[in-house]
């Protein structure tokens, strides 16, 4: 096993969740009003699932359309108009999370409430500078404001960063994405509010505090369990353990590797291009462009959505663990011969996310394997190398547990046939590190 380099930098610490308040009784002057857009008899209904279930009671709160409009009318003087505004529903919303319990702390509860919803929209993936994580969690923390240093900068210089996120002008953006944006953290905002009213388990920890300041307790994962262990039987013979390559590097990089393996959703929806993803990485350098650069064909998303069409699933998930073959693309340049791309990630039920089973990971890397085998022969000279990421890693799987599922599952598959070179690829160094030990483990 060898390890190659490439330059690579760090990405920046995400930031990290702010802690409620302890629940305040309900001030006066703020009669609990029905939801707008939700039925009274759903929030009795929910309130008395939560005192069955021993959380705090949630009063009914405003409904998703009043927030959007308050945070519509928001956006502009951004947080510095949150005192002369006064959004009523926000702050209901606020104090139903207990953020905030009097006059003098609406402002800042309602500021906490917006921080805590980009994060549930983000799934805690944003950095500290809003330059990773998910792009809608990034649109809203520049829309309103709420990065570090970031609170005075005026509304046109706000649009314009929120924009960039999606590679859209800022007229582009008020017109179509920032109407999604402002849709999404309104509903966000509301199942921070529901998640602090059902309170924590008892024995969950604190997560430390981040950028934008405090704790939240957060709901622990279910465990991740480790790979098989194999207790007797030939062990990998020394001649495959030799044929992983270890990079760090980003995928779209390498040269001169067959197939190249994306991570991609159970829909198999491509991320944007714009994004630092190895399925956004991908798409881009695959895609075909003209003289002046502009992209004349998606060759990846084609052929998937052709796949889709073909086998009935347009619309429709595959079973987790699929794995769809492509063309190269643009990438046919660098001696890529084949995309493979591994349905690995499941929406999570909340819908604001995904997750990844290792079981479901180590399927994947078996089906990569399994259409390898059967592509190897139309090819000349055969097909005879695979590169895999760290799948799962951006989806809730811990990156060690990643690596060394991914890890058995390529030991496996070369414990059946040796004849196979394996790259496995990182753009962090201390990802490829995790790589490096799992791949050598005996």
């Amino acid at each position: 096993m060898s390890q190659e380099t490439q330059p690579s930098s760090s990405a920046p610490e995400p930031l990290e969740p702010t802690p409620p308040k302890a629940p305040p009784a309900p001030g006066p002057g703020r009669p609990d009003e029905p939801s707008r857009g939700r039925p009274d008899e759903r929030s009795r209904e929910s309130l008395d699932e939560r005192s069955r279930a021993g959380g705090r009671p949630l009063p009914p709160l405003p409904g998703a359309e009043r927030l959007a409009a308050e945070l519509r009318a928001l956006r502009r003087p951004g947080l510095s108009g949150l005192r002369t505004l006064r959004p009523e529903a926000l702050i209901r919303v606020a104090v139903a999370a207990g953020l905030c319990g009097g006059f003098d702390d609406e402002a800042a509860g309602v500021e906490t409430l917006l921080k805590a919803g980009v994060r549930h929209l983000g799934g805690n993936t944003l950095s500290a500078d809003g330059t990773r994580g998910d792009p809608l969690a990034r649109a809203a923390a520049h829309t309103f404001g709420l990065l570090p240093d970031r609170r005075g900068v005026p509304g046109q210089d706000r649009r314009r960063a929120a924009a960039a996120v999606y590679g859209v002008t800022p007229e582009r953006f008020r017109k179509s994405q920032e109407r999604e944006v402002i849709a999404e953290l309104a509903l966000a905002v509301l199942a921070v509010a529901r998640k602090s009213a059902a309170g924590p388990p008892p024995e969950l920890p604190a997560v430390p505090a981040g950028p934008m300041g405090g704790t939240l307790p957060v709901r622990s994962p279910e465990p991740v369990p480790d790979p098989p262990t194999r207790l007797t039987g030939p062990p990998l013979p020394a001649a495959a353990a030799h044929r992983i390559t270890v990079h760090v590097a980003s995928i779209e990089l390498l040269r001169d590797i067959d197939i190249l393996v994306s991570s991609e959703n159970i829909y198999l929806e491509m991320s944007k291009t714009f994004r630092s993803t190895v399925s956004g990485s991908l798409r881009r350098a695959a895609a075909i462009r003209d003289e002046s650069g502009e992209t004349v064909d998606d060759v990846l998303v084609r052929e998937l959505v052709e796949w889709m069409r073909a086998h009935g699933r347009a619309g429709l998930p595959v079973r987790p663990g699929t794995v769809v073959p492509t063309s190269p693309g643009a990438l046919a340049e660098r001696g890529v011969r084949r995309i493979h791309h591994a349905a690995v990630a499941a929406p999570t039920s909340d819908g604001h996310g995904y997750r990844v089973d290792p079981h479901v990971l180590a399927e994947a890397v078996s089906a990569s394997f399994r259409l390898a085998r059967a592509e190897r022969d139309r090819f000349d000279p055969p097909l005879s190398s695979l590169c895999f990421p760290l799948l799962g890693a951006g989806h809730g799987l811990p990156p060690e547990k990643a690596a060394r599922w991914l890890c058995w599952a390529v030991r496996e598959e070369l414990s059946r046939d040796p004849s196979w070179t394996v790259h496995l690829v990182a753009q962090r160094p201390e990802l490829a590190k995790l790589l490096t030990v799992a791949s050598s483990a005996p």
